[in-house]
């Protein structure tokens, strides 16, 4: 016999992932205990179970394995929602245990709001967040709730799961033997023979218009990761010798330094990338949801004169309104590219040199670390801070951009990755206090890598009691912190579209943040200041090379937007609408933008 709680550890400690992260409580209390008797998992405890949720999502982005999160009944829960949510944006696969109170006092279908201390129906909440939710009422079903919750965290497009498990399940005694278990259902070998069958025809398909192109691109996602294939995207890159971009998720899966590679295209995506894939004639995309921000919000204007092949493991993705591919092909991205070299012989060598000839002159022409950032003189410019954090950082590094705001935008624009390097950033929910625990469970996952983070000020202030946590493990992690003393994004829009009517962006409009050195030195942590970008190399090489955590304080103008961005034009009937993708602030002039398009310009309504 062996008690619920003790079984359930033990199965996680059979997945071979050496770490949890959990905030006890006293409605997961022989989750907490088993946990603590493990000799295989080592648990973590974070301060707030929002800040356990990201650092098990980062966790799991690292190691392409399920991220491992413990929490209590009611608010333990909730508070875990925002990294669960993001994960299953961005299909990360995360295994979550919550407490719950015993059966006995639980609502029970009374039409109550709520009858045991601290219940709350977390599973209803999870449900449209997860591949998997589900309350283990009967102890002798634990096995098939794991079962079924592994299979649904790893297969297909993976993502989160979640089991609430009451008080009086977690201490009853079962006996392992006994146990039910779960199965998928078998696919027969005629299915698996026509479902390949399909694939090896639009593979065909695929390579009978990439034969027939002459300006051809591909876009890699970060499903190629999770699919885990890089290994054949790199054979398939060798293979099409075709210029390769990559969506912001995707951003470590080929080096800066790479012949091939022109940037990351997008609403906040470098300009030469924004030219490459919109004056191409045949599109490419692995791996890639394309969300609004990576198509832009034209969806008309969006790659117009390219015959656009979009690979997704998500049917639902190929088919919503802002994609609109030729062939849309439901396929996991390794199974794909595997298929694809196998008819290599299929596709033609042909000498693109006048393409990509074009698309390193793009590259060179429109640098996005100016000579006018790398010399502004008062405070810090945030792209000549990237820039030289980049140049620092070594292929060992562990690169997580912060937030939502001028951190992401910057970071990857540009972060030039090193071959190997593993840079990613929260992209689908894009959250406040992402930053922070991510940096933890990243680290952790990177066996204890130096990992560096840059991060606004208030985002940073989101998470802020984690920095203890950095103290405890006394992790090698580097925050740098930007320091504008408000909400840059936010007062930018304001700016902009409000006249300068501001609220709760800055100081002047009723928001103050705390002083970011003196809370960091008194959790124990070595602090830097950066005042302006002639410190740059010698105190960015400070905060780097120290032995332990360090908080890095930039200096930085509230009104230092990041661009070249999308723009928008009021339409003859008055209406706002987005322009394609080659269209950005700050705008060029129309002879040189009109020389860098090989296709038919935009026409306006």
């Amino acid at each position: 016999m062996i008690k619920v709680s003790d079984y359930v550890i033990q199965y996680l400690e059979s997945l071979g992932v050496p770490h949890m992260f959990m905030l006890p409580g006293g409605g997961a209390m022989h989750l907490n205990d088993s946990l603590g008797n493990s000799k295989k998992i080592q648990y973590v405890v974070c301060l707030h179970e929002q800040a356990c949720s990201i650092a098990a999502e980062a966790y799991a982005r690292v190691t392409n394995k399920p991220g491992l999160l413990m929490v209590t009944t009611g608010p333990g829960g909730t508070n875990a929602l925002t990294g669960v949510t993001a994960a299953y944006i961005e299909s990360t696969p995360m295994i979550v245990l919550s407490g719950q109170v015993k059966r006995a006092d639980m609502v029970n279908g009374q039409g109550i709001r709520q009858q045991g201390m601290q219940e709350v129906d977390i599973i209803s909440m999870v449900k449209p967040v997860t591949k998997y939710a589900a309350l283990v009422t009967e102890p002798q079903d634990i096995r098939y709730h794991l079962d079924r919750a592994l299979y649904e965290a790893i297969h297909g497009r993976k993502g989160p799961v979640w089991l609430d498990i009451p008080l009086d399940v977690q201490a009853s005694m079962i006996e392992e033997t006994a146990l039910r278990g779960w199965k998928t259902a078998e696919i027969s070998e005629q299915e698996k023979n026509e479902k390949r069958k399909r694939l090896e025809q639009q593979v065909m398909e695929t390579i009978e218009q990439l034969n027939q192109a002459r300006r051809p691109v591909l876009l890699a996602g970060n499903g190629i990761r999770l699919s885990e294939g890089r290994d054949e995207f790199e054979k398939l890159v060798e293979t099409l010798q075709i210029p390769v971009l990559t969506t912001w998720n995707g951003i470590d899966l080929i080096e800066e330094e790479h012949p091939l590679f022109f940037g990351r295209p997008g609403g906040m995506g470098q300009r030469y990338a924004n030219f490459v894939q919109q004056n191409s004639d045949f599109f490419l995309s692995i791996g890639a949801r394309m969300n609004l921000l990576q198509t832009g919000y034209n969806f008309d204007g969006f790659a117009r004169a390219a015959y656009k092949v979009m690979v997704d493991i998500d049917e639902n993705e190929l088919h919503k309104i802002n994609v609109r591919p030729q062939l849309a092909i439901e396929a996991d991205a390794k199974e794909f590219m595997q298929l694809l070299l196998e008819h290599k012989d299929e596709i033609q060598k042909k000498d693109y040199t006048p393409w990509i000839n074009y698309a390193k002159e793009l590259k060179e022409k429109y640098p996005i670390v100016t000579e006018e950032a790398k010399t502004q003189k008062e405070l810090v410019n945030t792209y000549a801070l990237l820039d030289t954090i980049t140049e620092q950082m070594t292929v060992d590094d562990i690169y997580v951009s912060g937030s939502s705001g001028t951190c992401i935008d910057v970071s990857m624009q540009t972060f030039r990755v090193k071959k190997g390097q593993r840079v990613f950033c929260t992209k689908g929910l894009a959250s406040m206090g992402f930053g922070v625990p991510a940096t933890i469970g990243a680290c952790l996952a990177g066996d204890r890598r130096r990992t560096v983070c840059v991060n606004g000020d208030g985002g940073f202030q989101m998470n802020i009691q984690e920095l203890e946590t950095i103290h405890r493990l006394n992790l090698p992690i580097k925050i740098f912190v930007l320091n504008n003393q408000g909400y840059a994004q936010i007062h930018a829009t304001q700016k902009n579209i409000f006249q300068g009517h501001y609220v709760a962006c800055d100081a002047e409009s009723h928001l103050t943040l705390s002083p970011i050195s003196a809370v960091a030195g008194a959790y124990g942590l070595k602090t830097v200041q950066i005042h302006s970008n002639e410190e740059l190399q010698e105190r960015v090489k400070e905060t780097l090379d120290y032995d332990g955590p360090v908080i890095c304080e930039v200096m930085v103008p509230i009104d230092l937007s990041a661009f070249p961005k999308q723009v928008s034009y009021k339409r003859s009937d008055g209406q706002m609408e987005s322009l394609p993708l080659e269209y950005m602030n700050p705008p060029l002039e129309q002879e040189e933008f009109e020389r860098d398009m090989l296709i038919p310009l935009y026409e306006m309504k």
